[in-house]
């Protein structure tokens, strides 16, 4: 059995997700497979040769986590959670073209493949819809180990193509029918913690978004406007600023959403909103580096049409939205140092034989 999955880049709504805020992402044809054989044992066998390390255990009973983001384990004890029981085991072989935590969910595609093959080896070999798989990936992902990301990565490379996601109320998630063409996705080669990056972003406004709601009941940052911000004493300067970025973030969202409902879609007008959410990203959380600010300026003046940090930031990779000259804005990124990917919207996770 074959496993693939795609990386993704978030169009908008980054550092959104995991305040329960609407976000964009696309699934892009860098992919992460897993190539399994069963065994008449209970071992599984993993090799990764792409880092040069591998992993083994019995899968006869519930396994004890051996190191952080154990997520091979992890996702054998969720799987049983649900009712998968497991009378054989295997060996497999992960190999990943997505750069590696670098801010397009390489993990996440890890998760996903390994879930869906998982899946296929159990007694039962029950068939998953991709939201279920997304949603047992987060379990293992996420809430296995209190991480503080959002589920927009286990949906986006469950799902595949471009969609929008909703997480509250309910979760909804819904595939927009635009054909954007080619992206090109760039590592700036700086390494970054995206646990702690997340999670200090994700503290900063979680804090005031608690204090104000105790002073302001039914305070949210779904229907929240601008001059509620303004109106409420008790905050700095600052923190009024960083709330009022959240939103504005949350508005460029919607206002992406609806270009993206289009089938063919304004490139320029595409561009500038990745433009303005970066400067957010940028300027009001901090999460972008002098290379990153290198590399998009690079793909500017090569003629990108607009482009942004991608994922929790302080490292990683950026990308710009180049449909017409991608080889051009590729080639500029990689002069001031950028190792340059020429991507595609792709399909979510599938399996071969």
């Amino acid at each position: 059995m074959i496993v693939s999955s795609p990386g993704r880049i978030c169009l908008f709504g980054e550092h959104q997700d995991y305040l329960g805020l609407p976000v964009i992402a696309a699934s892009i044809s860098l992919r992460l497979t897993i190539e399994s054989h069963p065994r008449n044992d209970l071992l599984v066998n993993i090799h990764l040769p792409d880092i040069d390390s591998q992993d083994a255990f019995s899968i006869d009973d519930t396994l004890t986590y051996t190191k952080p983001h154990d997520y091979f384990r992890s996702g054998v004890n969720i799987l049983r959670q649900n009712g998968f029981t497991f009378s054989n085991g295997f060996d497999c072989v992960v190999k990943g073209q997505i750069p590696i935590q670098a801010g397009t969910s390489s993990s996440s595609a890890l998760v996903v493949s390994w879930i869906k093959l998982l899946t296929g080896m159990t007694d039962q070999s029950t068939p998953l819809t991709s939201r279920m798989l997304a949603d047992l990936a987060y379990r293992a992902e996420v809430l296995e180990f209190s991480e503080a990301g959002g589920m927009m990565d286990q949906y986006t490379s469950a799902v595949g193509g471009v969609v929008y996601i909703e997480s509250k109320p309910d979760m909804s998630v819904v595939e927009l029918p635009c054909h954007l063409g080619s992206f090109v996705l760039a590592d700036s080669l700086e390494k970054k913690d995206t646990q702690a990056v997340l999670a200090r972003s994700k503290n900063k406004v979680t804090d005031l978004t608690r204090k104000v709601g105790l002073e302001n009941p039914g305070f949210s940052l779904q229907t929240a406007t601008p001059a509620d911000i303004a109106q409420i004493v008790t905050l700095s300067g600052l923190d009024k600023m960083l709330l009022a970025e959240t939103l504005r973030n949350r508005e460029i969202t919607s206002r992406g959403l609806k270009l993206l409902k289009q089938e063919v879609v304004d490139g320029p007008a595409l561009g500038l909103l990745l433009n303005e959410q970066h400067a957010i990203l940028r300027d009001a959380l901090g999460v972008s580096t002098e290379k990153i600010e290198r590399m998009l300026d690079a793909a500017m003046a090569a003629g990108a049409y607009g482009g942004k940090i991608n994922g929790s930031g302080g490292g990683g990779c950026m990308f710009a939205y180049a449909p017409r000259n991608c080889d051009e804005v590729a080639q500029a990124i990689e002069s001031v140092g950028g190792k340059a990917h020429i991507v595609h919207v792709d399909h979510g996770s599938v399996t071969h034989g």
